[in-house]
């Protein structure tokens, strides 16, 4: 199995970033995905999941919640985060990972700072 995570980078408060996962080793369309992101004082912690279930909704924490949007695209492989009024809390390392395993990527980091 294979994660790649991309488009992380510096943004200012109140901006947007989409981050990308390309999952490769494993069968996607079947596969419930998971956001992570890590800071040293906080940890890995769970921000948003995303079932691959049609017409199940995805689940956020509260700390993301109406600021976040995963989505899923089958055909690519690929799963998204949508960040929109980013805080300078936000600013961590991002991962994706597929649920009940034991896979990780290298992640991307967010930063978010004037």
């Amino acid at each position: 199995v294979h994660l790649v995570e991309s488009g992380g980078g510096l943004v200012q408060p109140g901006g947007s970033l989409k981050l990308s996962c390309v999952a490769s080793g494993l069968t996607f369309s079947r596969q419930q995905f998971s956001w992570y992101r890590e800071t040293p004082g906080k940890g890995r912690e769970l921000i948003a999941t995303i079932p691959y279930t049609l017409g199940l909704p995805p689940s956020y924490d509260d700390s993301v919640k109406g600021r976040f949007t995963v989505s899923r695209e089958n055909a690519k492989n690929t799963v998204y985060l949508e960040m929109n009024n980013l805080k300078p809390d936000d600013t961590a390392m991002y991962f994706c990972h597929p649920s009940a395993t034991t896979y990780w990527g290298r992640g991307t980091q967010v930063t978010v700072s004037s």
